[in-house]
């Protein structure tokens, strides 16, 4: 079987960065989605929209989410921010928390609620999962399964935001498993399936290497290994040159990874949505490295489209 396009969007409002951006929750992001959408078309490839609670709620972007959902040419799933997603505190609100630090009730109810809300405004029952800011831990597992969901992907090998409360994955695998309850970045015994972010070293390093790597803080150790040759590299435009993307690429087909899985935000779309894309030639600089990303994985690698959903599906077909 050939291995699979993945493209997992975190679907939010403009510019989650800035105080003054979770503030207005503007989405005007979601007017760029069909243009993105017909991008996706031209090469097979059907995205998953992992759609946070603002996004479902206004109507300029639910109408748009629900016109791509309805026409069949997409995924929609969730995407949690605990500080636009009620009940929230507004310690949340102030200091926008990771998922993972919140207590196990104020989640459950924020997750039962998102996944109500996209179902009744978008028509769909999401079963596809990320957590922001990659807030996600065994706590999480219980009740995604309770909700019906399937598949996790939020996890990163090489994220570590633990110097802000956040999670860390070194070690982490990056092929698809069932994680651990105690230490999701493990094979364990959950019903989800767990499809990690596509990031590695490059030059590679062997895994237990690259996990010493992945524990490092960006600033001051990675910043100096860069300017020694070692880097992170993600299938992610605004975070990896197109080159370092197409060899990182290449390299997953040769040890035959299941899956090649590409990660953005919608506000990457829209100037001054994002620190990554500030004016209008930014933003066209990120389409065509994803154009040009999306030609090699489909026509040099033989990959196809899949939503993580189709992609549980047929890993649940291959055991």
């Amino acid at each position: 079987m050939p291995p699979a396009v993945l493209v997992g969007i975190d679907t939010e409002a403009d510019d989650q960065w800035s105080a003054e951006g979770r503030r207005r929750l503007g989405v005007r992001n979601a007017l760029r989605l069909p243009a993105l959408q017909a991008l996706c078309d031209g090469f097979g490839i059907r995205p998953s929209y992992l759609v946070t609670h603002e996004m479902a709620a206004r109507k300029e972007s639910a109408d748009v989410l629900r016109g791509l959902a309805r026409e069949g040419r997409c995924e929609i799933g969730a995407h949690l921010h605990p500080w636009t997603s009620p009940p929230f505190r507004p310690e949340d609100v102030a200091g926008h928390t990771y998922p993972h630090n919140l207590p196990v009730e104020l989640l459950d109810r924020q997750l039962t609620d998102l996944a109500a809300l996209i179902t009744q405004e978008l028509g769909v029952r999401p079963t596809t999962y990320r957590a922001g800011r990659n807030g996600f831990d065994g706590g999480s597992l219980p009740i995604l399964e309770r909700l019906g969901f399937t598949v996790d992907t939020s996890v990163d090998p090489l994220f570590n935001e633990r110097r802000k409360g956040g999670m860390a994955f070194a070690g982490a695998p990056l092929v698809p498993y069932h994680p651990d309850y105690g230490d999701v970045r493990r094979p364990g015994a959950s019903k989800i399936l767990e499809v990690p972010i596509s990031a590695a070293t490059s030059p590679a390093l062997p895994k237990a290497a690259e996990a010493l790597y992945a524990r490092l803080r960006p600033i001051p150790w990675r910043g100096a290994l860069r300017r020694l040759g070692l880097k992170a590299v993600w299938l992610r435009p605004s975070y990896a040159a197109l080159p370092d993307m197409v060899a990182f690429a290449s390299r997953l087909a040769r040890a035959r990874v299941p899956c090649f899985n590409i990660i953005f935000h919608s506000s990457e779309l829209l100037p001054g949505g994002s620190p990554y894309t500030p004016d209008e030639a930014s933003v066209s600089r990120f389409l065509e490295d994803l154009t040009r990303l999306f030609e090699h994985l489909t026509t040099r690698l033989g990959a196809v489209g899949r939503t993580y959903g189709q992609f549980r599906a047929e890993w649940d077909a291959r055991a």
